[in-house]
């Protein structure tokens, strides 16, 4: 599958409608677009996901090393991959957008804001070809998008200003139906606020989709795109590869998919169904929780929704599933529910699940913000004492514990529960701040416990 990365001189700069326009034109043009996301965001995949039609993969290396974000990539399905990056190219450590289209070597689309200049958008985008270079970096910037560039005078400026070594790729126009609506977390989800269709086509009809067909180019390879696990993964979860059991024996995974638990990877459920049977279920629905060996919280609104969660029948149900000792694993959103109570920024106080030992109370101000390093100190559901596992956390909540509590990790980079500890663990489940990918090998931990 060839592809191409839209790397952005910035963030805000317009990188997730730039995709967005990309997707279309190119599925216009007959393509079956795979789109993906540098860094670890929930977001934006979730509107490439309602534009494409498909899930998009999240491409990170500090989640994934380098030769799992290459296995997560082939696992991709279409004709052409767009990846959207992350802030600004070579904004970010390991995981930065330019480190991703190094490691899999594809070439780089730079998103440039042409709503105030012509010729300082060629000057811009070559700075960036030629900063590669001074850097060390292997990436080849292959030309621009003028993001938010009016037609006829300004997008024929931008287009011939651009040396020749750096391609017009087309305009995106400057339309306030084409901005996508904030929240405290970030951007409204895909499926709550698409953009509008006429406005998208309008962005799309600005590309010059035939440039990039041809600027896309096949990745480098996978060591093994069938490999669940990076090769640095725990040992447990390494063995479990050849694990599988035959249908009726594989246990049952009750996964929680409504507004208030959004943020799960497709890889993620991808690994849960290749070794168990997902059961979805909706909490805010009214959803009681299924028959299941496991449970599974990911992140999302909960404090949007805790009035409902506070009466759901899935937050008694889950309780008690947790004090019969099934494995629970709450992420973020699933850690505050998996809590005795969440105060919104309102001030009103709703209980919960009231398995973990923490009242959870909703800030102002996110509160984490990083790539996150977690060593086990003790054996928990999803890795064992001594090993390792990366993820990243972002979050607006703040959790104050019982002083009694117990935790499963010690935070090497992060913040964790209360800045040296993630991983409040009670009976076996287990609440973290932390997101968890599962090329980390994780998941594999949590499914071996079932």
């Amino acid at each position: 599958m060839r592809g191409f990365v839209l790397g952005g001189v910035s963030s805000g700069v317009g990188k997730t409608v730039a995709a967005l326009a990309a997707i279309r034109a190119l599925e216009t043009a007959g393509c079956a677009v795979q789109p993906a996301k540098a860094g670890p965001d929930f977001i934006d995949p979730s509107h490439h996901a309602h534009v494409a039609g498909r899930p998009s993969r999240t491409l990170d290396l500090w989640l994934q090393g380098e030769a799992g974000l290459r296995r997560n990539y082939a696992r991709g399905e279409g004709d052409i991959c767009v990846v959207e990056g992350v802030m600004g190219l070579y904004d970010g450590d390991k995981s930065s957008t330019a480190a991703v289209a190094e490691a899999l070597d594809l070439p780089v689309v730079l998103v440039v804001d042409a709503s105030a200049g012509m010729e300082s958008v060629a000057a811009t985008a070559l700075g960036f070809r030629t900063y590669a270079e001074r850097v060390g970096r292997d990436i080849d910037v292959v030309g621009v998008i003028a993001q938010r560039a009016h037609g006829g005078r300004h997008a024929r400026g931008v287009r011939e200003a651009l040396p020749d070594e750096l391609t017009y790729f087309g305009r995106i126009p400057p339309r306030d139906d084409l901005e996508i609506p904030e929240r405290h977390l970030g951007l409204h989800m895909g499926e709550e606020s698409p953009i509008d269709e006429d406005a998208l086509d309008a962005a799309a009809e600005g590309l010059r989709t035939e440039r990039l067909v041809e600027a896309a180019r096949e990745p480098t390879p996978a060591d093994d795109a069938s490999a669940p696990v990076d090769a640095a993964a725990p040992a447990t979860a390494r063995a479990s590869r050849s694990s599988g059991t035959a249908d009726d024996d594989r246990p049952r995974v009750a996964l929680a998919r409504d507004d208030a638990f959004r943020f799960v990877y497709p890889a993620t459920v991808e690994r849960l169904r290749e070794r168990a049977t997902v059961v979805p279920f909706e909490p805010t629905a009214g959803d009681p929780l299924p028959a299941c060996d496991g449970v599974y919280l990911p992140g999302g609104y909960p404090e949007r929704h805790a009035e409902t969660l506070a009466g759901s029948p899935a937050l008694s149900d889950i309780a008690d599933a947790a004090a019969d000792g099934t494995p629970v694993l709450g992420e973020c959103g699933g850690l505050m529910a998996l809590a005795e109570s969440l105060t919104t920024v309102e001030g009103d106080t709703h209980e919960m699940a009231g398995v973990l030992p923490a009242d959870v109370t909703m800030q102002e101000r996110y509160q984490a913000l990083d790539h996150v390093e977690l060593r086990a100190t003790r054996d928990a559901p999803t890795a064992a004492a001594g090993e390792t596992c990366h993820g990243h956390e972002f979050h607006y909540s703040a959790a104050e514990v019982a002083d009694d509590a117990r935790f499963a990790f010690a935070v090497e980079r992060g913040t964790g529960i209360d800045g040296d500890r993630d991983g409040l663990i009670e009976h076996r489940t287990l609440g973290t701040y932390c997101h968890l990918h599962p090329e980390s090998g994780a998941f594999d931990a949590f499914l071996d416990g079932l």
